[in-house]
């Protein structure tokens, strides 16, 4: 009998990869043993070398739903006289090699069980198998075992213990595993005398029922939920928690219900159900069915997002209720999303009525993941990459290769960290604005968690080239306090080595246009950069156009007032000036004209702020109440537009200047006056930047054209891309990542392991 050694690495661990393992092996009637280590999955197996090598294929071929591969060997070992096959414990020897299982919203077996009378766990809200639940979440250390997680003091009891040892059960080894006798328990903690769990779950329904606010701890931290069509209890929750328009996130209590006010393409019905239970991007039917208060769930927009109930506490709570609801991070706006129980009832008390937590700790606090798909081509975007998603990523071209350990910063808004070890990428949940003291404590948090996991420390830090970034600033500091080596990258090179790292484009030898187009970064001439494009060859790296620049004043106004802007585009002309003077009071116009007027100011640009300038020159936004706002309008406002238009003829293209944002200012403010049905005009600025895409490229020769920045989460955009320049060229998007900045530590990774200049 010949034996071998079979070693697995990648996302194997909670995905119940042994018990897979165990019954693949009794199946071929093979001898040996399965276990975790700090490096994955070790397989010693004995038997008739044919069987031996079809278990193998089997393994790699069709591993259990959650796992993913990254590298496996099968090499021959000295005879072993095995009398049976087992599972061995997991050994925490050496530093792990591991990727991370994300947290998974509930799997459709538990969801059975859980509304099943006949089941042991019926209606117990936090029933969890080896194929679902918190995982991220709740690591302490590695290997991902019970006792090195949150679950370590929740004692399982006479029935659940027998299914966790058992290697035939689905349950076995689940680290989240326990039942009503051995729970993890609700607490109501502003009226800690109702212990009953069922009560507490009534009271959180009826308390819906009553145009209650209820502040929830999930599997990432604390949501606020409210019933959605409650016009004052909505408006109460925009009071409270300073969030005057950003749209809110939903659950409904049916899909059916759902597809009564929303259209929904397969994909997105796809996206909708799976483990990684994400809000999905729907857009709105003309007519809704569900009593939705639209204009208050999301302002001027034509779409909601909308999760499944990805917890079975959710689950059970719209089991009794025949209204969605509002579903939205647990937080003040612009904070990071509370997951502790007394900071929620310090800081979350003023806005939720009643506040329900349990007693399972959230190590790593989480958002929930965004996606959109674009109409027509139906191509997904991933708008914020957090729970279920985060933080491995999976590097197919093996664009990092490095031995040493390293710790890219990322940047100041929607930011992520990334971090390279033993030749693993892990980019990390969305990390947001992290400008306040509570968001950069969180930033803070998260490295000391990873560095403590791994039991490392990094040996070369990347930043972005702006200085006054916090993550620069931090980024700085370690590279002092552990005397190692640090580079700064700038932002929109950046973008540009994600997505060519994303698409396996690094090592390209055919010339690729860059187009990368966001709202700031501090370019390498020290002005701010936002509409660029690179060309990029044999890791050789150019800027070699830009939208024209124009003066950036006022600081966070200039992002937060689209006014302001629309008014440095009209600068120095009397028509367009007069034109955008209205939106200002006298005395703020006079003080915003002598900034505009001093020789040596700020230039941008920014494609972002060249949104903003449009949507407030067509009358549809002039203050922001969130960053981006103004964008979402135009985009919404453009797909509204009912009139068929000729791309070649319809857009302000002019291709002398084709990249003058004032020549565009100007033509838009014709229409304008002309009084030209907005929408139509929104269509038209898209069709103009993609007109200027096509131009450069056919004037340069390029046939590959790859796209970054936040620009491109607008749907519209990409849909009008895919359909006038599909044909011509080769495009290419981000899959795995946004294309905002939470791509940017990733790009660092990239920029700087490829020696990108």
């Amino acid at each position: 009998m010949t034996a071998f050694h079979i070693h697995i690495l990648g996302q194997v661990q909670g995905v119940g990869f042994r018990p897979f393992v165990y019954k693949l092996a009794l199946k071929h009637a093979l001898c040996g043993w399965v276990n975790n280590t700090t490096d994955g999955v070790h397989i010693e197996v004995s038997g008739n070398t044919e069987i031996i090598n079809t278990f193998y294929k089997e393994i790699i071929e069709q591993p259990p739903v959650l796992a993913i591969i990254t590298s496996h060997t099968i090499v021959p070992i000295s005879e072993n006289n095995f009398s049976n096959f087992e599972i061995i414990h997991s050994q925490s020897k050496g530093k792990p090699n591991l990727l991370l299982t994300p947290d998974y919203g509930i799997c459709k077996d538990c969801k059975e069980e859980l509304f099943d009378k006949t089941n042991r766990r019926y209606q117990y809200p936090f029933i969890t198998c080896t194929n679902c639940g918190p995982r991220y979440s709740i690591i302490k250390s590695l290997p991902y075992d019970r006792e090195t997680t949150t679950m370590q003091n929740f004692d399982m009891c006479e029935i659940c213990e027998p299914e966790y040892n058992n290697p035939l059960d689905r349950r076995y080894y689940s680290q989240t595993n326990s039942c009503a006798v051995c729970a993890v328990e609700l607490t109501v903690i502003s009226r800690p005398e109702i212990k009953n769990q069922n009560e507490i779950i009534s009271l959180i329904q009826n308390s819906l029922k009553n145009g209650k606010i209820i502040a929830i701890k999930g599997i990432g931290g604390y949501l606020l939920i409210a019933d959605a069509t409650n016009r004052e209890a909505i408006s109460k929750l925009r009071t409270r928690k300073n969030r005057p328009s950003k749209p809110f996130a939903l659950m409904y209590p049916s899909k059916s219900m759902l597809k009564q006010d929303v259209i929904m393409s397969v994909p997105e019905e796809k996206a909708f159900d799976s483990i990684e239970a994400p809000i999905v991007l729907f857009r709105l039917k003309n007519q809704l069915k569900s009593k939705l208060q639209i204009d208050l769930i999301a302002p001027n927009l034509n779409q909601i997002g909308v999760m499944n109930d990805y917890t079975p506490l959710f689950a059970l709570i719209l089991s009794k209720i025949n209204f969605p609801i509002i579903a939205t991070s647990g937080n003040v706006s612009d904070s990071p999303i509370i997951f502790d129980d007394k900071k929620a009832k310090l800081e979350l008390t003023n806005i939720a009525d009643l506040i329900v937590a349990n007693n399972r700790e959230i190590v790593v606090p989480q958002d929930d993941s965004v996606i959109r798909f674009s109409p027509k081509y139906k191509q997904q975007i991933i708008i914020r990459r957090s729970r279920g998603l985060a933080p491995n990523f999976i590097d197919k071209h093996k664009n990092c290769q490095s031995e040493k350990t390293i710790l890219a910063m990322g940047a100041g808004l929607k930011s992520s960290l990334g971090f390279y070890y033993q030749q693993n990428t892990y980019i990390s949940q969305y990390l947001g604005n992290i400008n306040s003291y509570e968001s950069q404590q969180s930033y803070e948090l998260l490295i000391k968690h990873w560095l403590s996991l791994f039991m490392t420390k990094p040996e070369v830090v990347i930043y972005d080239k702006h200085p006054q970034y916090f993550s620069s600033v931090k980024g700085k500091e370690l590279a002092n306090e552990y005397d190692i080596q640090s580079f700064e990258v700038q932002h929109h090179k950046a973008h540009f080595a994600a997505v060519l790292g994303e698409n396996g484009l690094i090592t390209s030898l055919e010339s690729v246009l860059g187009v990368i187009w966001d709202g700031v970064g501090l370019g390498d001439d020290n002005e701010i950069w936002g509409g660029e494009f690179f060309s990029y060859q044999n890791r050789a790296m150019t800027r070699i156009y830009h939208f024209d620049y124009f003066t950036q004043i006022a600081f966070d106004k200039f992002a937060m007032e689209p006014r302001i802007p629309a008014l440095s585009l009209c600068f120095e002309n009397d028509k367009t000036q007069d034109f955008v003077k209205r939106k200002f009071t006298a005395i703020e116009f006079k003080n915003y004209c002598l900034l505009l007027s001093k020789e040596k100011s700020l230039q941008t640009s920014s494609v972002g702020r060249l949104f903003d300038a449009v949507a407030s020159l067509i009358g549809i936004a002039d203050i922001n109440s969130f960053e981006g706002e103004a964008a979402m309008k135009l985009e919404n406002e453009a797909l509204k537009c009912e009139i068929k238009l000729d791309y070649n003829e319809s857009h302000y293209y002019k291709e002398a200047t084709c990249l003058s944002t004032k020549n565009i200012i100007n033509e838009i403010i014709k229409d304008v006056l002309a009084s030209e049905n907005k929408s139509v005009i929104a269509l038209r600025f898209h069709y103009t930047l993609i007109k200027i895409i096509e131009n450069i490229a056919d004037k340069q020769n390029f046939r590959s054209i790859a796209f970054s920045g936040g620009v491109f989460q607008n749907v519209l955009l990409v849909d009008l891309l895919q359909e006038h320049l599909s044909q011509k060229f080769k495009l290419y998007f981000h899959k795995q990542l946004s294309p905002n900045d939470e791509n940017i530590s990733y790009g660092q990774l990239v920029y700087l392991e490829n020696n990108i200049n």
